[in-house]
C-alpha cells in the first residue's frame, strides 16, 4: 500500500497528512523553532504514529513558505514542491465535497482561490489583514499576543462600543435597507468605555469581515454562493458566529470544513 505525503512547512509550524489507497489518513499539525526543524520533527511523528515505513512512502509533496529551505531529500526521499494557492484550492474542494466554490485561507495574511472539482484553481488575490494583524494590533492594544488568550478574553465582548453600526448612522424611522447590524467602520466608535474583551472582538471581528467580504465579492463575480474556509484562523470560536452574520446579509453559505486548518497540506498530497 503505497501512501503520499502532503506536507505545509510554515515558519514555525508544519502540517502534515498522508493518504494511502486514496483514504486520508489524520492530520497532524507540529510546532518548533524554525522550518526545518517543524518539518522533521512532524515527519517522524507522523510516520511512527501511523505505522508507516519509509518505503511504504511513493511520493512527498512540499508547500509552504517553510518549504523553500527544504533542499535536500527528506531521509533519503525526494520532494517534489507544489504552489500554496493551488493546493489550497484542491484541498479546499475535497474537504468540502463541492464541485465549485471560492476557497478563502485565513493564515497570518488571507488569499481568495477560486477551484473547481475539475482541478482548475485561479489565485485571486488576498488582503494582508488575517492572523498576523490580530496578534500585532492584540500586542499593541491589549498587551497579549497569545491567541488562546485573545479568543478567551474576546467572548465577554461587546462590538456596541467599538464599531459603529448601521444603526448609529440612521434614525429607526428611516426608509434605509441596508440591516442595523451591518459594520459601518470598524473601530468607528471606539469608546473609552471599551474593555479589553470588547476590544479583542472588534479585532477579530474586523479580521473576518475583511476576509468574508472579499470573498464574497469573488464569489458574486463568479455567480456562486458556496465559499470555503480555511487556515488556522477557522479554529477559533468567534468565526462561526461572524461568518453566520454575514450569510444573512449577504446570501452565501460560508462552509468550515473539517480538517479545514490542514487544507494546504491535503491539497499538496492531492496536486
Amino acid at each position: 500500500m503505497k501512501t503520499i505525503i502532503g506536507i505545509d512547512v510554515g515558519g514555525s509550524t508544519t502540517k502534515i497528512v498522508g493518504f494511502r489507497d486514496n483514504a486520508m489518513i489524520e492530520p497532524q499539525f507540529v510546532k518548533a523553532t524554525d522550518p526545518v526543524t517543524s518539518l522533521y520533527g512532524a515527519f517522524g511523528k507522523f510516520t511512527v504514529e501511523n505505522g508507516i515505513e519509509l518505503s511504504d512512502i511513493d511520493k512527498i509533496k512540499l508547500t509552504g513558505v517553510g518549504s523553500s529551505y527544504v533542499t535536500k531529500p527528506l531521509y533519503g526521499l525526494a520532494c517534489e514542491r507544489a504552489a500554496e494557492f493551488e493546493c489550497v484550492g484542491r484541498g479546499g474542494i475535497y474537504l468540502s465535497g463541492l464541485d465549485e466554490a471560492i476557497v478563502v485561507s485565513m493564515g497570518t495574511g488571507t488569499s481568495i482561490i477560486h477551484a473547481s472539482k475539475d482541478g482548475n484553481v485561479h489565485y485571486f488575490g488576498g488582503t494582508g489583514v488575517g492572523g498576523g494583524t490580530v496578534v500585532g494590533l492584540s500586542r499593541r492594544m491589549l498587551g497579549m499576543d497569545s491567541i488562546s488568550h485573545i479568543v478567551e478574553i474576546a467572548k465577554d465582548g461587546c462590538l456596541d462600543n467599538v464599531d459603529l453600526r448601521i444603526k448609529d448612522m440612521y434614525d429607526k424611522k428611516s426608509s434605509i435597507s441596508l440591516a442595523e447590524n451591518m459594520t459601518a467602520a470598524n473601530f468607528g466608535k471606539l469608546s473609552d468605555m471599551a474593555s479589553p474583551g470588547d476590544i479583542a472582538l472588534a479585532i477579530l471581528n474586523m479580521a473576518f469581515e475583511t476576509a468574508g467580504m472579499l470573498a464574497i465579492f469573488a464569489a458574486r463575480s463568479k455567480n456562486l454562493k458556496d465559499i470555503v474556509l480555511t487556515g488556522n484562523l477557522t479554529s477559533i470560536p468567534q468565526a462561526k458566529t461572524i461568518f453566520a452574520d454575514l450569510e444573512k446579509l449577504f446570501d452565501v453559505h460560508f462552509l468550515i470544513p473539517e480538517h479545514a486548518q490542514f487544507a494546504c497540506a491535503i491539497g499538496a498530497a492531492l496536486a
